[in-house]
């Protein structure tokens, strides 16, 4: 599944915001990871509208709140929006999700239509991602694909390295790569889409056996 030629380049360079008369199958794709991770920056590289976003400025009331506040300005409160099309005939519908635990009520509101969720993952703060996992087990029943946030100053691991230390089934696709840019956000978002409707289609199969 290969991007729509048309798409724009980078950050900031949108097409109309229409779609493509070839468009003929919209996907809902959840956009999730711990606070930090990078999940409103990937949305923002690969969207060809304007993102919507529902972001406030961090304040001292973070602080024991919100973890690693760092450089880090504002935070979604609510959740991103932006889409993607795909092969020139689908539409990603791009749902990105607030990373703060007190926020994880919204999930299974915004999970719901969902093909399959996106988990950004950072290896600098790897045990934060066990409880996003155990949450979207919790509440939904998405097919995963997890990507590892390749920043710059992160430990590099290998991508069974970090399915190992996840705990995750071995049919759980993992790609490693700096999503903060497009070409490697759009390759970990045609993973997910196809990796989901594979498994749509295995239970397709089965129900019909």
């Amino acid at each position: 599944m290969d991007s729509a030629d048309s798409e724009p380049q980078g950050r900031g360079a949108h097409r109309a915001r229409h779609l493509a008369a070839a468009v003929d199958r919209s996907v809902k794709v959840l956009v999730v990871g711990p606070f930090g991770v990078g999940k409103t920056t990937l949305i923002e590289a690969v969207s060809e509208i304007p993102m919507l976003r529902t972001e406030e400025t961090i304040t001292t009331a973070s602080v024991g709140v919100d973890p690693r506040v760092g450089d880090k300005r504002t935070t979604t409160v609510a959740m991103d929006f932006g889409r993607l099309t795909v092969g020139g005939d689908t539409a990603l519908y791009l749902f990105g999700t607030p990373g703060q635990r007190r926020f994880w009520d919204l999930w299974s509101g915004l999970a719901d239509g969902a093909v399959g969720a996106l988990v950004l993952v950072d290896t600098r703060h790897l045990a934060d991602s066990f409880e996003v996992l155990d949450q979207l087990e919790e509440h939904t029943q998405l097919p995963l694909t997890v990507v590892v946030n390749e920043f710059p100053d992160a430990p590099r691991h290998s991508v069974d390295e970090v399915r190992t230390a996840l705990d995750l089934p071995a049919d759980t696709p993992v790609v490693a790569g700096d999503v903060r840019g497009r070409p490697q956000a759009v390759e970990a978002l045609t993973t997910l889409v196809a990796h989901a409707l594979r498994q749509r289609e295995r239970a397709d199969e089965e129900a019909a056996a």
